[in-house]
């Protein structure tokens, strides 16, 4: 299945639609069958058949991304988005008043928008913080995406090359098991 994304990532939406209809739905079809049949041949409290079970039960919201190209496959980036979050969470029950909560939250959204953004986060805070100072009314320019348009400089491209060479290091090797998948048959 994943195979079958990284080919779909770099087609627009309803191209990936397409790909995955031909491609992904047979692939959903026989698994399906599958777990069907197997759920027959288990025993109910077994940890498998609940798996099964657990899987059945999730079938309409599994090939959900099959019939909108906008979706992805997974889930993965909001669960690694929310990790950092409910790691901060358990670390913040303690910050040692009852206003210093409050604040963290706001300045790890502010650092966290920056991120997402791929700004250097002192050049970003440190104007932040200037214009508050100033009690600046413009704020709504120091919004990240607007933020990063203005000062392109502050942009940490390296970072963004560096992922899109990981992507495209995994998306070759993929490619190249599909390859040798293809000569083992």
């Amino acid at each position: 299945m994943y195979d079958i994304e990284d080919r779909a990532r770099e087609l627009p939406a309803d191209s990936r639609c397409e790909l995955r209809c031909a491609e992904a739905n047979p692939v959903l079809d026989r698994l399906e069958a599958y777990l069907a049949q197997l759920a027959t041949t288990l025993l109910p409290k077994s940890a498998l058949a609940k798996a099964v079970t657990y899987a059945r039960n999730q079938w309409n919201a599994l090939r959900r991304y099959t019939t909108d190209g906008r979706l992805t496959i997974d889930n993965n980036v909001s669960e690694r988005t929310l990790r950092h979050q409910a790691i901060g969470r358990k670390n913040w029950l303690f910050l040692g008043s009852k206003n210093a909560g409050p604040r963290a939250a706001v300045l790890y959204t502010i650092l966290a928008g920056a991120k997402r953004h791929r700004i250097e986060p002192w050049a970003y805070v440190r104007e932040l913080l200037m214009r508050l100072h100033a009690e600046d009314c413009q704020l709504e320019e120091m919004l990240p995406d607007r933020w990063a348009a203005a000062h392109p400089e502050a942009v940490l491209t390296h970072r963004l090359e560096e992922s899109r060479a990981k992507a495209a290091n995994k998306r070759d090797r993929r490619r190249r098991r599909r390859v040798a998948a293809r000569h083992q048959r």
